[in-house]
C-alpha cells in the first residue's frame, strides 16, 4: 500500500514542489482545477472563499477527497487540502519532502518542525514548500496535506466522514 502512495505524494514533489497534482496554490485558477479533475462533487461557500470537493467516486486517485480554495474574485486557487485514501506514515512524508529541520546550522532545501495545533495535534510544517502534513489524533498516519501559497500556517480541514455519511468540505 506504501508504494501506491508513494507517487502519489511524488507529484506534490515535482517542479514547485507545492503544486499538487499540476496545480499550484497562488497560480493556477480555477478553470484550471475543473479542466484536470472534471466538475467537483459539490461547491460550497466558506468564509467568503468558493471551495471545490472532490469526493467519493470523483476523488483524485490515491485520495479519499480533495479540496480547492479558490478567491471569487481572482480565481485563483489559494489552498489545496488533501486527504489521503491510504495509510501514510512519518517515514513515508519524510522520504518524500524532506527530514526535520536541524536546531542549527544550514536548514535542507526541504525541511519540516513539527508543531502542535490548538487541539494538540502533531504537524509538520514545510514552510519553504507551503505544505503542512497534519497527522491524526493517534500520530501514526496523515490525517491530510495543506499546500498554500502563503507561507503562513494553514488551519487543518476537519477530516471526511465516514462513507456512507457525506464528508464536510471545510469549517
Amino acid at each position: 500500500m506504501r508504494a501506491l502512495l508513494v507517487p502519489l505524494l511524488l507529484l506534490a514533489a515535482v517542479a514547485h514542489a507545492k503544486a499538487w497534482n499540476g496545480i499550484e496554490p497562488g497560480v493556477s485558477r480555477r478553470d484550471e482545477v475543473v479542466k484536470r479533475l472534471g466538475q467537483p462533487s459539490k461547491t460550497l461557500t466558506v468564509s467568503g472563499k468558493e471551495v471545490l470537493a472532490y469526493t467519493d467516486s470523483s476523488a483524485p486517485k490515491g485520495t479519499s477527497q480533495a479540496q480547492f480554495r479558490v478567491d471569487p474574485a481572482s480565481g485563483l486557487v489559494e489552498r489545496i487540502d488533501v486527504f489521503p485514501s491510504t495509510v501514510v506514515d512519518h517515514e513515508t512524508v519524510e522520504a518524500t519532502f524532506g527530514p526535520s529541520c536541524p536546531k542549527s546550522g544550514t536548514a535542507p532545501a526541504a525541511c519540516f518542525q513539527k508543531k502542535l495545533t490548538d487541539d494538540f495535534r502533531t504537524y509538520y510544517l514545510y514552510s519553504r514548500l507551503g505544505l503542512a502534513v497534519f497527522f491524526e489524533e493517534n500520530e501514526d498516519r496523515v490525517q491530510s496535506l495543506v499546500y498554500t501559497a502563503a507561507r503562513s500556517v494553514p488551519a487543518p480541514a476537519p477530516a471526511p466522514a465516514p462513507a456512507p455519511a457525506p464528508a464536510p468540505a471545510s469549517r
